[in-house]
């Protein structure tokens, strides 16, 4: 890949963005790199939980590259109509790689040092979990650009720290530090730098890959079902998800694991 670095140990993807010569902003190889390996990532047995990165770019991901951008606009189609459904199409296929991540059936761990902004914002807020650095930020940047945000964050952010924080970031566009976005959680911690960062976010991918795949992957997948039903939906929902992969070996093997004072080996 052209933008994108992974590696796989422990059951451990580490995927980096890997455009530092432009602050990882992300052109159409890109995009298209990242709706891939996420896919790839989501198919692999071997891999139980993903830590994404910005590698070594001043930021975790300063947004489209505007060439991308620009190149939405421009086409030949004389039509009105077309030319609009023409960007429509654009716009879903550049939410596409972000729905990716989301839709992953294996947790996501974003650790973010400098600015994440735009639509790496989009990104992180379809990950599982979020830290970053004291010296970090987030911005929804779109605002100052003259367009709506268009990819995700508008979507999913309020979910994370409520509308009013929202409608603050997204109508002014103004930076939210590490440690603020700390307070206000779209991140669940905030480090002193990137080298402390990322020891702990390995550290608590290390314990999530110990634990049940099988768990692990409905867990999540109850989650997102959860964030958009209601509880009595997602009760039910649960009951029948159990119904079907509650008796699996998973399950055996954790109450042996118990019972003989050892750690649990699960398949993958």
């Amino acid at each position: 890949m052209q933008t994108i670095k992974l590696t796989i140990q422990n059951h451990i993807a580490h995927v980096v963005l890997n455009r530092p010569e432009k602050a990882n902003a992300l052109n159409q190889t890109a995009w298209d790199e990242l709706k891939d390996t996420f896919e790839n990532l989501d198919e692999n047995p071997e891999v139980r939980v993903i830590v994404l990165e910005g590698g070594e770019s001043k930021h975790f991901c300063a947004g489209i590259d505007l060439s991308l951008l620009m190149s939405v606009a421009q086409t030949d189609i004389t039509c009105e109509g077309r030319r609009r459904e023409k960007v429509r199409k654009d716009v879903l296929r550049l939410q596409a790689p972000v729905n990716a991540i989301e839709n992953c059936s294996k947790p996501v761990l974003a650790a973010v040092h400098g600015g994440c902004i735009g639509g790496g914002l989009d990104i992180i807020c379809a990950c599982d979990i979020r830290y970053c650095t004291e010296d970090a930020f987030f911005t929804i940047k779109e605002i100052d650009m003259g367009m709506v945000a268009d990819l995700g964050t508008l979507q999913r952010l309020p979910k994370l720290i409520g509308e009013g924080r929202v409608r603050e970031m997204a109508y002014t566009g103004r930076h939210v530090g590490g440690k603020e976005a700390e307070k206000i959680g779209i991140v669940n911690s905030a480090y002193n730098d990137k080298a402390t960062m990322m020891e702990e976010v390995f550290k608590l991918a290390a314990t999530i890959a110990a634990r049940s795949p099988l768990s692990i992957r409905g867990t999540k997948h109850i989650l997102l079902h959860t964030r958009d039903h209601t509880v009595a939906d997602g009760l039910n929902y649960m009951a029948t998800w159990n119904a079907a992969m509650l008796l699996s070996n998973d399950l055996q093997e954790a109450f042996m694991a118990k019972s003989q004072k050892r750690d649990a080996s699960f398949e993958d």
